[in-house]
């Protein structure tokens, strides 16, 4: 989606409108993500089980489409760590890092795909953060969405000169793979970081980050909110009662 911004067309982070967690509190989904980022502090049998609950939640909230177009996008990085993991220490480690990025992936996309940089900036208010930091991280996380877009293009650009070419499925290609998608993200990283700093001043130079300055709007928890925040109590809880157990048996 393409809205105005400060400097002008600026690409809004793709939203799953159809998905049910549109309509939940951005407080609710800060919760969800920091709860499910916890998990990757997980030995690798509940990591695997958790990640079956994880990918059920994903297809409840209409987002497991998009979260594999995420994980795949990191194809290379996920083939490239398991390899050395695997060649260095073991599976296990390999299975258990892979897991980790997926979940991580699988996070990014619950919030990205289903929050505005207005909706949080008004959780961040909502929770007292002083309005100046609230702004700054809504802007950081407007950021996001200006990297793919600065990626993409750097990426369209290599290829219609050449590089990025096709070739065979082995672990050489994949290293050289993930050695070009570095020296594109690079560049696109130090373009969208002055793009958003430009923003971050031409906004506080207008008035954006005034203390005096009000919500549009209030937000309200709903039934969906306290479901929400009710399945993950019980879905963190039901975690450390069983790394309990098996704690104890172990003893």
């Amino acid at each position: 989606m393409i809205r105005s911004g400060l400097f002008g067309p600026v690409r809004r982070l793709a939203l799953v409108e159809t998905s049910p967690l549109r309509r939940a509190d951005p407080r609710t989904k800060l919760v969800l993500s920091l709860c499910a980022s916890l998990a990757v502090m997980l030995p690798l049998e509940q990591l695997a089980v958790f990640m079956v609950v994880w990918a059920g939640f994903l297809l409840w909230a209409r987002l497991l489409p998009a979260a594999a177009r995420q994980v795949w996008r990191i194809r290379w990085l996920l083939i490239v760590l398991g390899a050395v993991d695997w060649l260095v220490i073991g599976p296990s480690l390999a299975v258990i890092v892979t897991l980790r990025l997926i979940l991580l992936s699988g996070v990014l996309t619950l919030f990205v795909g289903t929050t505005t940089p207005e909706e949080l900036r008004l959780a961040l208010e909502s929770l007292h953060v002083p309005y100046r930091y609230a702004f700054s991280l809504s802007l950081a996380f407007q950021s996001v969405g200006l990297l793919e877009e600065e990626w993409q293009a750097i990426r369209e650009a290599q290829r219609a000169r050449g590089a990025l070419p096709p070739g065979p499925l082995n672990l050489r290609y994949a290293l050289a793979r993930v050695r070009d998608l570095v020296a594109i993200t690079v560049p696109a990283i130090v373009l969208t970081t002055r793009r958003a700093w430009a923003m971050t001043e031409a906004a506080y130079a207008r008035g954006f980050d005034a203390p005096h300055r009000r919500p549009y709007r209030r937000l309200a928890m709903t039934w969906l909110d306290w479901l929400l925040l009710a399945g993950a109590i019980v879905v963190s809880a039901a975690w450390v009662l069983w790394r309990r157990i098996v704690l104890f048996a172990v003893l």
